[in-house]
């Protein structure tokens, strides 16, 4: 198995595979209204490679953190269904922290399970002052410090990287 950068010509690749992952209802989800329109990081993108497949994609996606500025979203991370639970989601996750840590990012957000990326060392600690534009599960929303201290100061809303709004359906429903 090769884990490399991702590349244009893997985008479909990895679209079938968030698809089978994830299913078209992710895009009702928070995160999602995060990354509309905004392109992933380049530089930080993998892929696992088996015999030429694309079997596993990581992401990271530009966002703005109130109290901290610029930081990156995780996500998603997928595996083929048949290979989880083999290591590569766990080598996509190394490779790919390791990345933005050698690129400068200080800090990575993410809405995932506590109990998997605890392992990598994303808490929730680490992001009690923060809050999304839409509803979310709290309990799902984990922070990780590439350089110490670097979340200390997040406070208030995560929002886009571009500034823009976040335009979510429910949320435009409850503040009416």
């Amino acid at each position: 198995m090769d884990i490399m950068r991702e590349r244009p010509r893997h985008a479909a690749a990895i679209e079938d595979l968030v698809v089978d992952c994830f299913g078209e209802a992710r895009f009702g989800k928070t995160v999602y209204r995060l990354r509309d329109g905004v392109r992933p990081n380049n530089e930080l993108g993998l892929v696992a490679l088996e015999d030429g497949d694309l079997v596993g994609t990581l992401r990271f996606w530009p966002i703005h953190v109130d109290g901290v500025g610029e930081t990156i979203l995780l996500g998603p991370l997928a595996v083929a269904e048949d290979l989880r639970s083999s290591g590569i989601g766990s080598r996509l996750m190394r490779a790919g922290l390791s990345r933005a840590k050698a690129f400068g990012h200080s800090n990575v957000i993410l809405v995932g399970d506590e109990p998997y990326y605890r392992r990598f060392g994303f808490r929730r600690d680490l992001t009690l002052g923060l809050m999304l534009p839409g509803p979310v599960d709290y309990d799902r929303l984990l922070g990780l410090e590439l350089v110490a201290g670097s979340l200390a100061g997040a406070r208030g809303m995560i929002g886009r990287a571009d500034g823009l709004p976040v335009r979510h359906e429910l949320a435009e429903m409850a503040a009416a």
